[in-house]
């Protein structure tokens, strides 16, 4: 049986065991000492949330590939409020440097109630922010980043809810959860 970690990685935390730099940056193996394990994709050093991690090659590419057009859930928040229009441009796709994106679901959401962010988010009291839920089924560089920029409201805090099914429900940022997946199916 394959085994697969969900971990809340905390912001400002590679997502990688090792960091070939001088800086001495937080890794993965602060948090997680489970040996065999290595990440299915990638989170930005400043974004948060689920990262799975798993010791099968096969369910790694599964979860990563963009073939398999597994939609991943982002919470953003965002400078401004954007208007119908520019959510409608995010559904449709936006174009990019390296191309355009696919379709993505997208919608406002409440401000969710997470954990405090350290260091916390700029914030400029006469631009108000506000949250979305982004779901994308490919994983471009820094793309809901992107992403939310290309329609004129930056991105101030990213964080990945879901990868399928699977959840940060009930996982403290830094803690993980292992979880059965029979025969590494998804």
């Amino acid at each position: 049986m394959a085994r697969l970690i969900l971990f809340n990685k905390p912001f400002g935390v590679l997502s990688q065991f090792t960091d070939g730099s001088a800086a001495a940056r937080a890794t993965l193996s602060d948090f997680i000492d489970v040996p065999g394990v290595y990440p299915a994709g990638r989170l930005d050093r400043d974004s948060e949330g689920l990262l799975l991690l798993c010791d099968d090659g096969h369910l790694q590419a599964r979860i990563a590939d963009p073939r398999f057009k597994l939609g991943k859930t982002y919470w953003v928040q965002v400078e401004g409020e954007p208007q119908d229009s520019a959510l409608l441009q995010l559904a449709a796709g936006v174009r990019l440097k390296d191309g355009p994106t696919r379709p993505a679901e997208v919608h406002r959401m409440a401000e969710p109630a997470l954990w405090p962010r350290d260091p916390p988010i700029r914030v400029r009291k006469s631009i108000p922010d506000s949250w979305l839920a982004i779901t994308i089924r490919e994983g471009r560089n820094r793309q809901v980043r992107r992403m939310t920029a290309a329609i004129g409201h930056p991105t101030l805090r990213l964080v990945r809810w879901s990868v399928g099914d699977w959840t940060l429900a009930g996982i403290a940022p830094g803690e993980w959860r292992e979880v059965e997946v029979p025969g590494g199916r998804l």
